[in-house]
């Protein structure tokens, strides 16, 4: 089980690792970091709802691999959660960029540039964001917070649900 665990963290930030190479956020100007800072709950809506799409394919995929006994079969399907898998996961970082969730998530701080190909950043880096929200800006971000962690929480059983199945021993030929 922790060997699993480990397995997930693992494919989680190699996949992560993967997106962060590939877009290197452009530092941004303090004007228009500002003008980011607004949440946007409709275009939110938007990417949660294609998002949701990918989810329900993603568990219809889990259980035609959860009924299939041929292991040939199961490798294909198995293939194909995992690109569904990756679509989501795209759509979900892409969630954190210009116009989703607002803030600092599309530049050098949090998402693309957290822990790989940035600073870390801490709560010094975000001095006076929440403070500049309004309270109803507030009450969006609030909103899509209590959104996406659901979501991120069922990628990550995918992932487990995914790392299972690989493992699982193919039977012998007849």
């Amino acid at each position: 089980m922790k060997k699993s665990i480990l397995i997930a963290a693992l494919v989680a930030t190699v996949i992560t690792a993967q997106s962060v190479l590939a877009e290197q956020p452009k530092p941004a100007k303090k004007q228009s970091q500002t003008q980011q800072m607004a949440p946007n709950p409709a275009e939110f809506d938007k990417q949660l709802a294609q998002i949701q799409e990918n989810m329900n394919q993603m568990q219809a995929q889990m259980e035609k691999i959860r009924q299939t006994q041929n292991p040939q079969e199961r490798q294909q399907l198995l293939q194909q959660h995992w690109t569904t898998m990756q679509d989501a996961m795209g759509m979900m970082h892409g969630m954190w960029g210009s116009g989703g969730m607002g803030c600092c998530m599309g530049g050098p701080g949090m998402g693309h540039g957290m822990m790989m190909g940035g600073p870390m950043m801490g709560w010094g880096q975000m001095q006076g964001y929440y403070s500049n929200l309004t309270p109803e800006q507030q009450k969006q971000r609030q909103y899509m917070m209590d959104q996406y962690l659901p979501m991120q929480q069922m990628m990550m059983d995918h992932m487990m649900q995914h790392q299972y199945w690989m493992g699982q021993p193919q039977p012998a030929p007849k």
